[in-house]
C-alpha cells in the first residue's frame, strides 16, 4: 500500500513524497517501512510506542493515534507533521 512522508521525513527515504509498505497494522506498516528507511520509525514513534505528538497518521480520511490499528491492502496511509508559524 501507499504510504504518504512528510517534507520532514523525506530525507529517510531519498526524497520520496510517497513510498511502498506492507502490513496489517500501523505498527507493521512503520516496521516494514524502517527496514527499508533505517531509523524512520524513531522520527515517528516515541520510546513509549507512542505516536510522537507534532506527527499525524491517517488511514484514508481518518486520525488514528494507536498503532494496532488494522490496515487493508486497499487502505492508504498519510503522515502528516504539523506546522508552526510565528
Amino acid at each position: 500500500m501507499q504510504v504518504g512522508i512528510p517534507p520532514q521525513l523525506r530525507d529517510y527515504t531519498h526524497a520520496e513524497a510517497h513510498v511502498e509498505a506492507s502490513g496489517a497494522t500501523v505498527a507493521e506498516i512503520l516496521a516494514d517501512l524502517d527496514r527499508r528507511f533505517p531509523g524512520i520509525r524513531f522520527r515517528i514513534v516515541d520510546e513509549q510506542d507512542r505516536i510522537r505528538p507534532h506527527l499525524r497518521i491517517f488511514v484514508n480520511e481518518e486520525q488514528t493515534r494507536t498503532l494496532d490499528a488494522r490496515i487493508a491492502t486497499t487502505d492508504r496511509i498519510l503522515i502528516f507533521g504539523a506546522l508552526s508559524g510565528g
